[in-house]
């Protein structure tokens, strides 16, 4: 097998999962370019635990480990970090499953010694069958798929998507690990941008890094029926924007919203056009869909809004933690200096 060798990421955290994390496994075993192997870390749950050690008791190419930091999705995926010997770390999200060819395009990309970090791209598979009509495009972010008006093809990027992303692991060497007081902790409010903090991070440790997507590397993520409904909608807007005060508290707001001044002066407004074409023209869902985008740009920036108050009154701590070298049992203790100030929610 030519290339670095990747391992493979999949954080868990509930055993209502269990069929996705089975299939999120089958997945990556299935891959035309093989894994080195994959790591399933479970995130303070001594059940899932052991029922997912008893289930890969005789595999060579799992292992189950439990997270070794503090509850949440960063502490698990720095606890992968450390335990993985791939010279690349891929991660899968455990309600995912991933195309055939997804590592291969992940593998061709770090050919070139600059790349760093390489996403791919997100296809939601909604409970239903089918799109809400009023859930527009542009906001598939809200459940962590790829959104309308991210560049297609391999490009460069500030950041990758977490769900769907790999990094060159002397990455972690470089910037450390995923911050831990932001992101996904289990089924509390759904804040995220761990991956955006850290690929900013990354990029001011190594300037001459090289960020990508290539979107035929391609992930099947599956959207359970309660995201489908405009109050989770507008509760993971909310929460996004708390999220976006953090980093921008973190990185300053030059950076930490530079992408996003992009999609809402130019690709939203797009959206709520077509929105209102396709009301006119009697095709389903636009008046909602224009309605939902810009009820989205409200609520994130109100989010965005209280989260830079509580920034300023002092906020919360969140940490950027070392990595060990690979192969070790799970992340060191964050180095001296590294506490970041910041809004949580």
């Amino acid at each position: 097998m030519s290339g670095p060798g990747i391992s493979v990421v999949i954080c868990a955290y509930t055993e209502d999962r269990w069929e996705d994390i089975l299939a999120a496994v089958s997945s990556v075993r299935a891959q035309s370019r093989p894994a080195l192997e994959t790591l399933l870390v479970v995130d303070h749950n001594q059940a899932l635990l052991d029922r997912l050690g008893k289930e890969y008791k005789e595999a060579d190419d799992v292992r189950v480990l439990a997270n070794a930091g503090p509850r949440g999705l960063s502490a698990g995926r720095n606890t992968g970090i450390a335990a993985a010997r791939g010279e690349v770390v891929a991660f899968l999200d455990d309600d995912a499953v991933a195309e055939r060819d997804w590592l291969l395009h992940f593998a061709e990309a770090y050919a070139d010694p600059r790349v760093m970090a390489v996403g791919g791209r997100t296809e939601p598979v909604w409970a239903s069958g089918r799109r809400p009509d009023w859930f527009p495009e542009e906001f598939d972010w809200v459940v962590g798929c790829t959104y309308r008006g991210l560049p297609r093809g391999r490009v460069r990027v500030r950041n990758v998507l977490g769900g769907n992303a790999s990094f060159r692991r002397s990455a972690f060497d470089a910037a450390g690990g995923f911050a831990t007081g932001i992101g996904r902790d289990g089924d509390k409010r759904p804040l995220g941008c761990e991956e955006t903090e850290l690929c900013i991070r990354l990029s001011r440790a190594r300037p001459d890094a090289v960020l990508l997507i290539d979107d035929r590397a391609v992930i099947h993520h599956r959207v359970p029926e309660a995201r489908e409904h405009f109050r989770y909608f507008r509760t993971r807007a909310y929460a996004e924007g708390l999220s976006k005060a953090l980093v921008a508290r973190s990185v300053g707001a030059g950076k930490g919203l530079e992408s996003e001044r992009r999609y809402a002066t130019r690709v939203l407004p797009a959206g709520v056009a077509r929105g209102l074409r396709d009301a006119l023209l009697a095709r389903p869902g636009g008046a909602g869909r224009a309605g939902a985008i810009v009820a989205g740009v409200l609520t994130a920036a109100g989010g965005y809004v209280v989260g830079s108050v509580r920034a300023r009154r002092g906020g919360t701590t969140f940490s950027v933690p070392e990595v060990p070298a690979a192969g070790a049992a799970g992340p060191r203790a964050p180095a001296e200096g590294a506490a970041l100030e910041g809004a949580g929610p």
